[in-house]
């Protein structure tokens, strides 16, 4: 990770590496032209040299021709090999334009030197007028190097004038290209520094801007910050507290969409009860007076009727329940049928049913009432309107962890928006429901028992019947949800 403090010292480190290369490129093209120009001045100071050193030369030789000591004779040696040398420097000088001139200079200076030596070795031989012959010479040809000195210094600065502009010439670019660079240093300052700054500006506006978000309510919205310092670290863990704070409020709403269900729930099991209870009219009297009418029709030899008086009974008894009990599914399939047989009794060959039960699933907990105004939904607006051939199919299935309950009828069948309607509970109930309990009642008593709200299919076709189909989680021993 780029920390804040390891980019200032990246964009410290970037303005010293710029200032050096500047600096280096400045001294090195100012190095260069002193080189050059201490070239020229070398030049000129060799042969100058090869001047001073023939003149004095010429003066110790007079020195020592005048009075030949041994101190005369050193400082005359010291001069002749101090004209050697600067005779030696000479070959470092050539060049394709002056080998010719340096030749015959460098040839004038050894005639000059033999002639020197002719004058010592005259003086020595005691022949003093020839040596001083020899010195004349000597004198004469020292006067020609100066002259030749000259002659090629002048050579030297015409060779050079070109130099000499070309140095100008440097000196103006080398003045330009400290303003070029200065220049270009300044606007990669600028744009290195912008880039810079953008990188820690930009992570905190993006941050301020989720912040805001966050403060308007919207935790839904992830925090992405484009940086890889401490700023997005800081972010990682902003986006973290807002998952939190999400789930929260998720949880909260979860609870109180909980809680609003139950109490609904609970509102609406009073409402079917409040029903359920203004539909019992005195219901012990009807109980004992439909027991004694049964036993008056069989002893009278009315066995038919005496079955349906038993039929009407148990369905009145089952019905005295308590909503928010539990039953098994074999006592709601055996109210279910003696329902089905009062139903008969009044259809007669209209009404065809059919029942097809597993029992290995009917010890099955469900709540009580459940079937009953389902099969009462498919007498109601299935069966009555048909004038004959009415059939309804009672299924019950175990898939290994659901058990399916189908109930099937070959009546007038409902249009799409219909089934929505009934199960968002937007119809109410007709006349002629037992239980006074909607298709939406049962509907919600399932979700709320077993706690899913896939339980509840209609699948239906104009003119083709209706099948209503629960799929039920197997549940054992619950004595009451309310």
């Amino acid at each position: 990770m780029n920390t804040i403090q390891k980019k200032i010292w990246m964009l410290a480190g970037v303005v010293i590496v710029m200032m050096f290369t500047i600096w280096l490129a400045l001294t090195f093209y100012n190095q260069k032209t002193q080189d050059q120009y201490n070239d020229i001045l070398q030049r000129y100071l060799q042969m100058h040299e090869v001047t001073d050193a023939s003149q004095e030369t010429v003066t110790n030789l007079n020195g020592y021709l005048s009075e030949p000591t041994g101190r005369t004779a050193n400082r005359l040696e010291a001069s002749r090999k101090r004209l050697g040398e600067a005779q030696a420097s000479l070959f470092e000088l050539r060049n394709a334009e002056n080998e010719f001139t340096l030749t015959n200079y460098s040839n004038m200076i050894g005639s000059f030197m033999e002639t020197v030596d002719r004058s010592i070795a005259f003086s020595e031989q005691g022949e003093r007028e020839t040596a001083l012959a020899e010195f004349t010479e000597a004198n004469r040809i020292s006067i020609y190097i100066s002259e030749m000195t000259l002659s090629i210094f002048n050579s030297e600065l015409r060779t050079y004038e070109r130099f000499y502009r070309d140095i100008i010439i440097q000196s103006q670019e080398l003045n330009t290209m400290g303003v070029l660079l200065l220049s270009l240093t300044s606007v990669l300052l600028l744009l290195f520094t912008y880039l810079f700054s953008l990188g820690i500006t930009k992570p905190v506006h993006q941050l301020t801007k989720a912040a805001n978000e966050l403060a308007k309510g919207r935790f839904d919205q992830p925090i992405r910050v484009n940086s890889n310092d401490e700023i997005s670290f800081l972010a990682k863990t902003f986006d973290h507290m807002r998952v939190n704070i999400n789930k929260l409020i998720l949880e909260i709403q979860q609870k109180a969409q909980v809680e609003s269900e139950l109490q609904e729930s609970q509102l609406l099991l009073q409402q079917s009860q409040m029903r359920h209870l203004q539909s019992q009219v005195n219901p012990h009297f009807l109980f004992n007076t439909l027991n004694t009418l049964s036993k008056k029709a069989y002893l009278d030899g009315a066995q038919d009727t005496s079955d349906l008086l038993v039929s009407v009974a148990s369905l009145l008894r089952y019905n005295l329940k308590r909503l928010d009990h539990t039953v098994t599914l074999e006592e709601e399939a055996y109210v279910l049928k003696q329902y089905m047989e009062i139903q008969k009794a009044r259809f007669s060959d209209r009404l065809e049913f059919s029942v097809d039960l597993d029992g290995s699933v009917l010890p099955y907990q469900m709540p009580s009432l459940t079937l009953q105004p389902l099969i009462e939904n498919a007498v109601i607006h299935g069966i009555e309107p048909k004038e004959q051939d009415g059939h309804i199919w009672f299924r019950i299935k175990d898939l290994v962890e659901t058990i399916v309950i189908e109930i099937e009828d070959n009546g007038m069948g409902m249009e799409a928006d219909t089934i929505e309607e009934l199960l968002s509970g937007s119809i109410n109930p007709r006349e002629g429901h037992t239980t006074g309990i909607g298709f939406a009642n049962v509907a919600k008593r399932l979700r709320l028992f077993y706690g899913r709200e896939d339980v509840v299919e209609i699948e239906s076709t104009p003119g083709s019947g209706t099948k209503i189909i629960l799929k039920l989680p197997k549940v054992m021993e619950v004595e009451n949800y309310g």
